[in-house]
């Protein structure tokens, strides 16, 4: 068993998601990594806190790994997108305690609608792979 404290991960922001080959930036928004297991480079499991701060924007992005994430406080608004064409099929509103499950190779995307209130949400992420291919 391994103890640590959330406050003591290491804060960093992420500025950009790859997708079909293209960056695209990412606003507002850091992560900490509370636990994972495999190499440190592409974990087969890990744990994370994001925090997505007023206006922050998590573009349309995809990922082989499961990915289920629990609102802690503020909201999102959260897309899912067609996987041919990448055009926004179903917009959610997401807030504290709800539970967003986005399953392997899902293209999907956040928003934090608040001009005042960051979120932030717990990420349990599982089989991590590096490509896409």
């Amino acid at each position: 068993m391994k103890v640590t404290r959330a406050q003591d991960a290491v804060k960093n922001k992420i500025e950009k998601f790859p997708y079909k080959g293209k960056d695209y930036a990412v606003k507002d928004v850091f992560i900490q990594w509370l636990s994972n297991a495999g190499p440190a480079e592409s974990p087969e499991y890990g744990l994370r806190l994001f925090t997505v701060g007023p206006g922050g924007e998590i573009p349309i992005h995809k990922h082989f790994y499961y990915q289920t994430m629990f609102i802690l406080e503020g909201r999102l608004t959260g897309f899912a997108f067609d996987s041919e064409t990448d055009r926004k099929t179903e917009e959610f509103a997401i807030g504290p305690h709800d539970v967003a499950f986005i399953p392997t190779m899902e293209p999907h995307g956040f928003v934090n609608p608040s001009d005042n209130e960051a979120c932030s949400f717990l990420c349990c992420i599982a089989n991590v792979y590096d490509d896409e291919a």
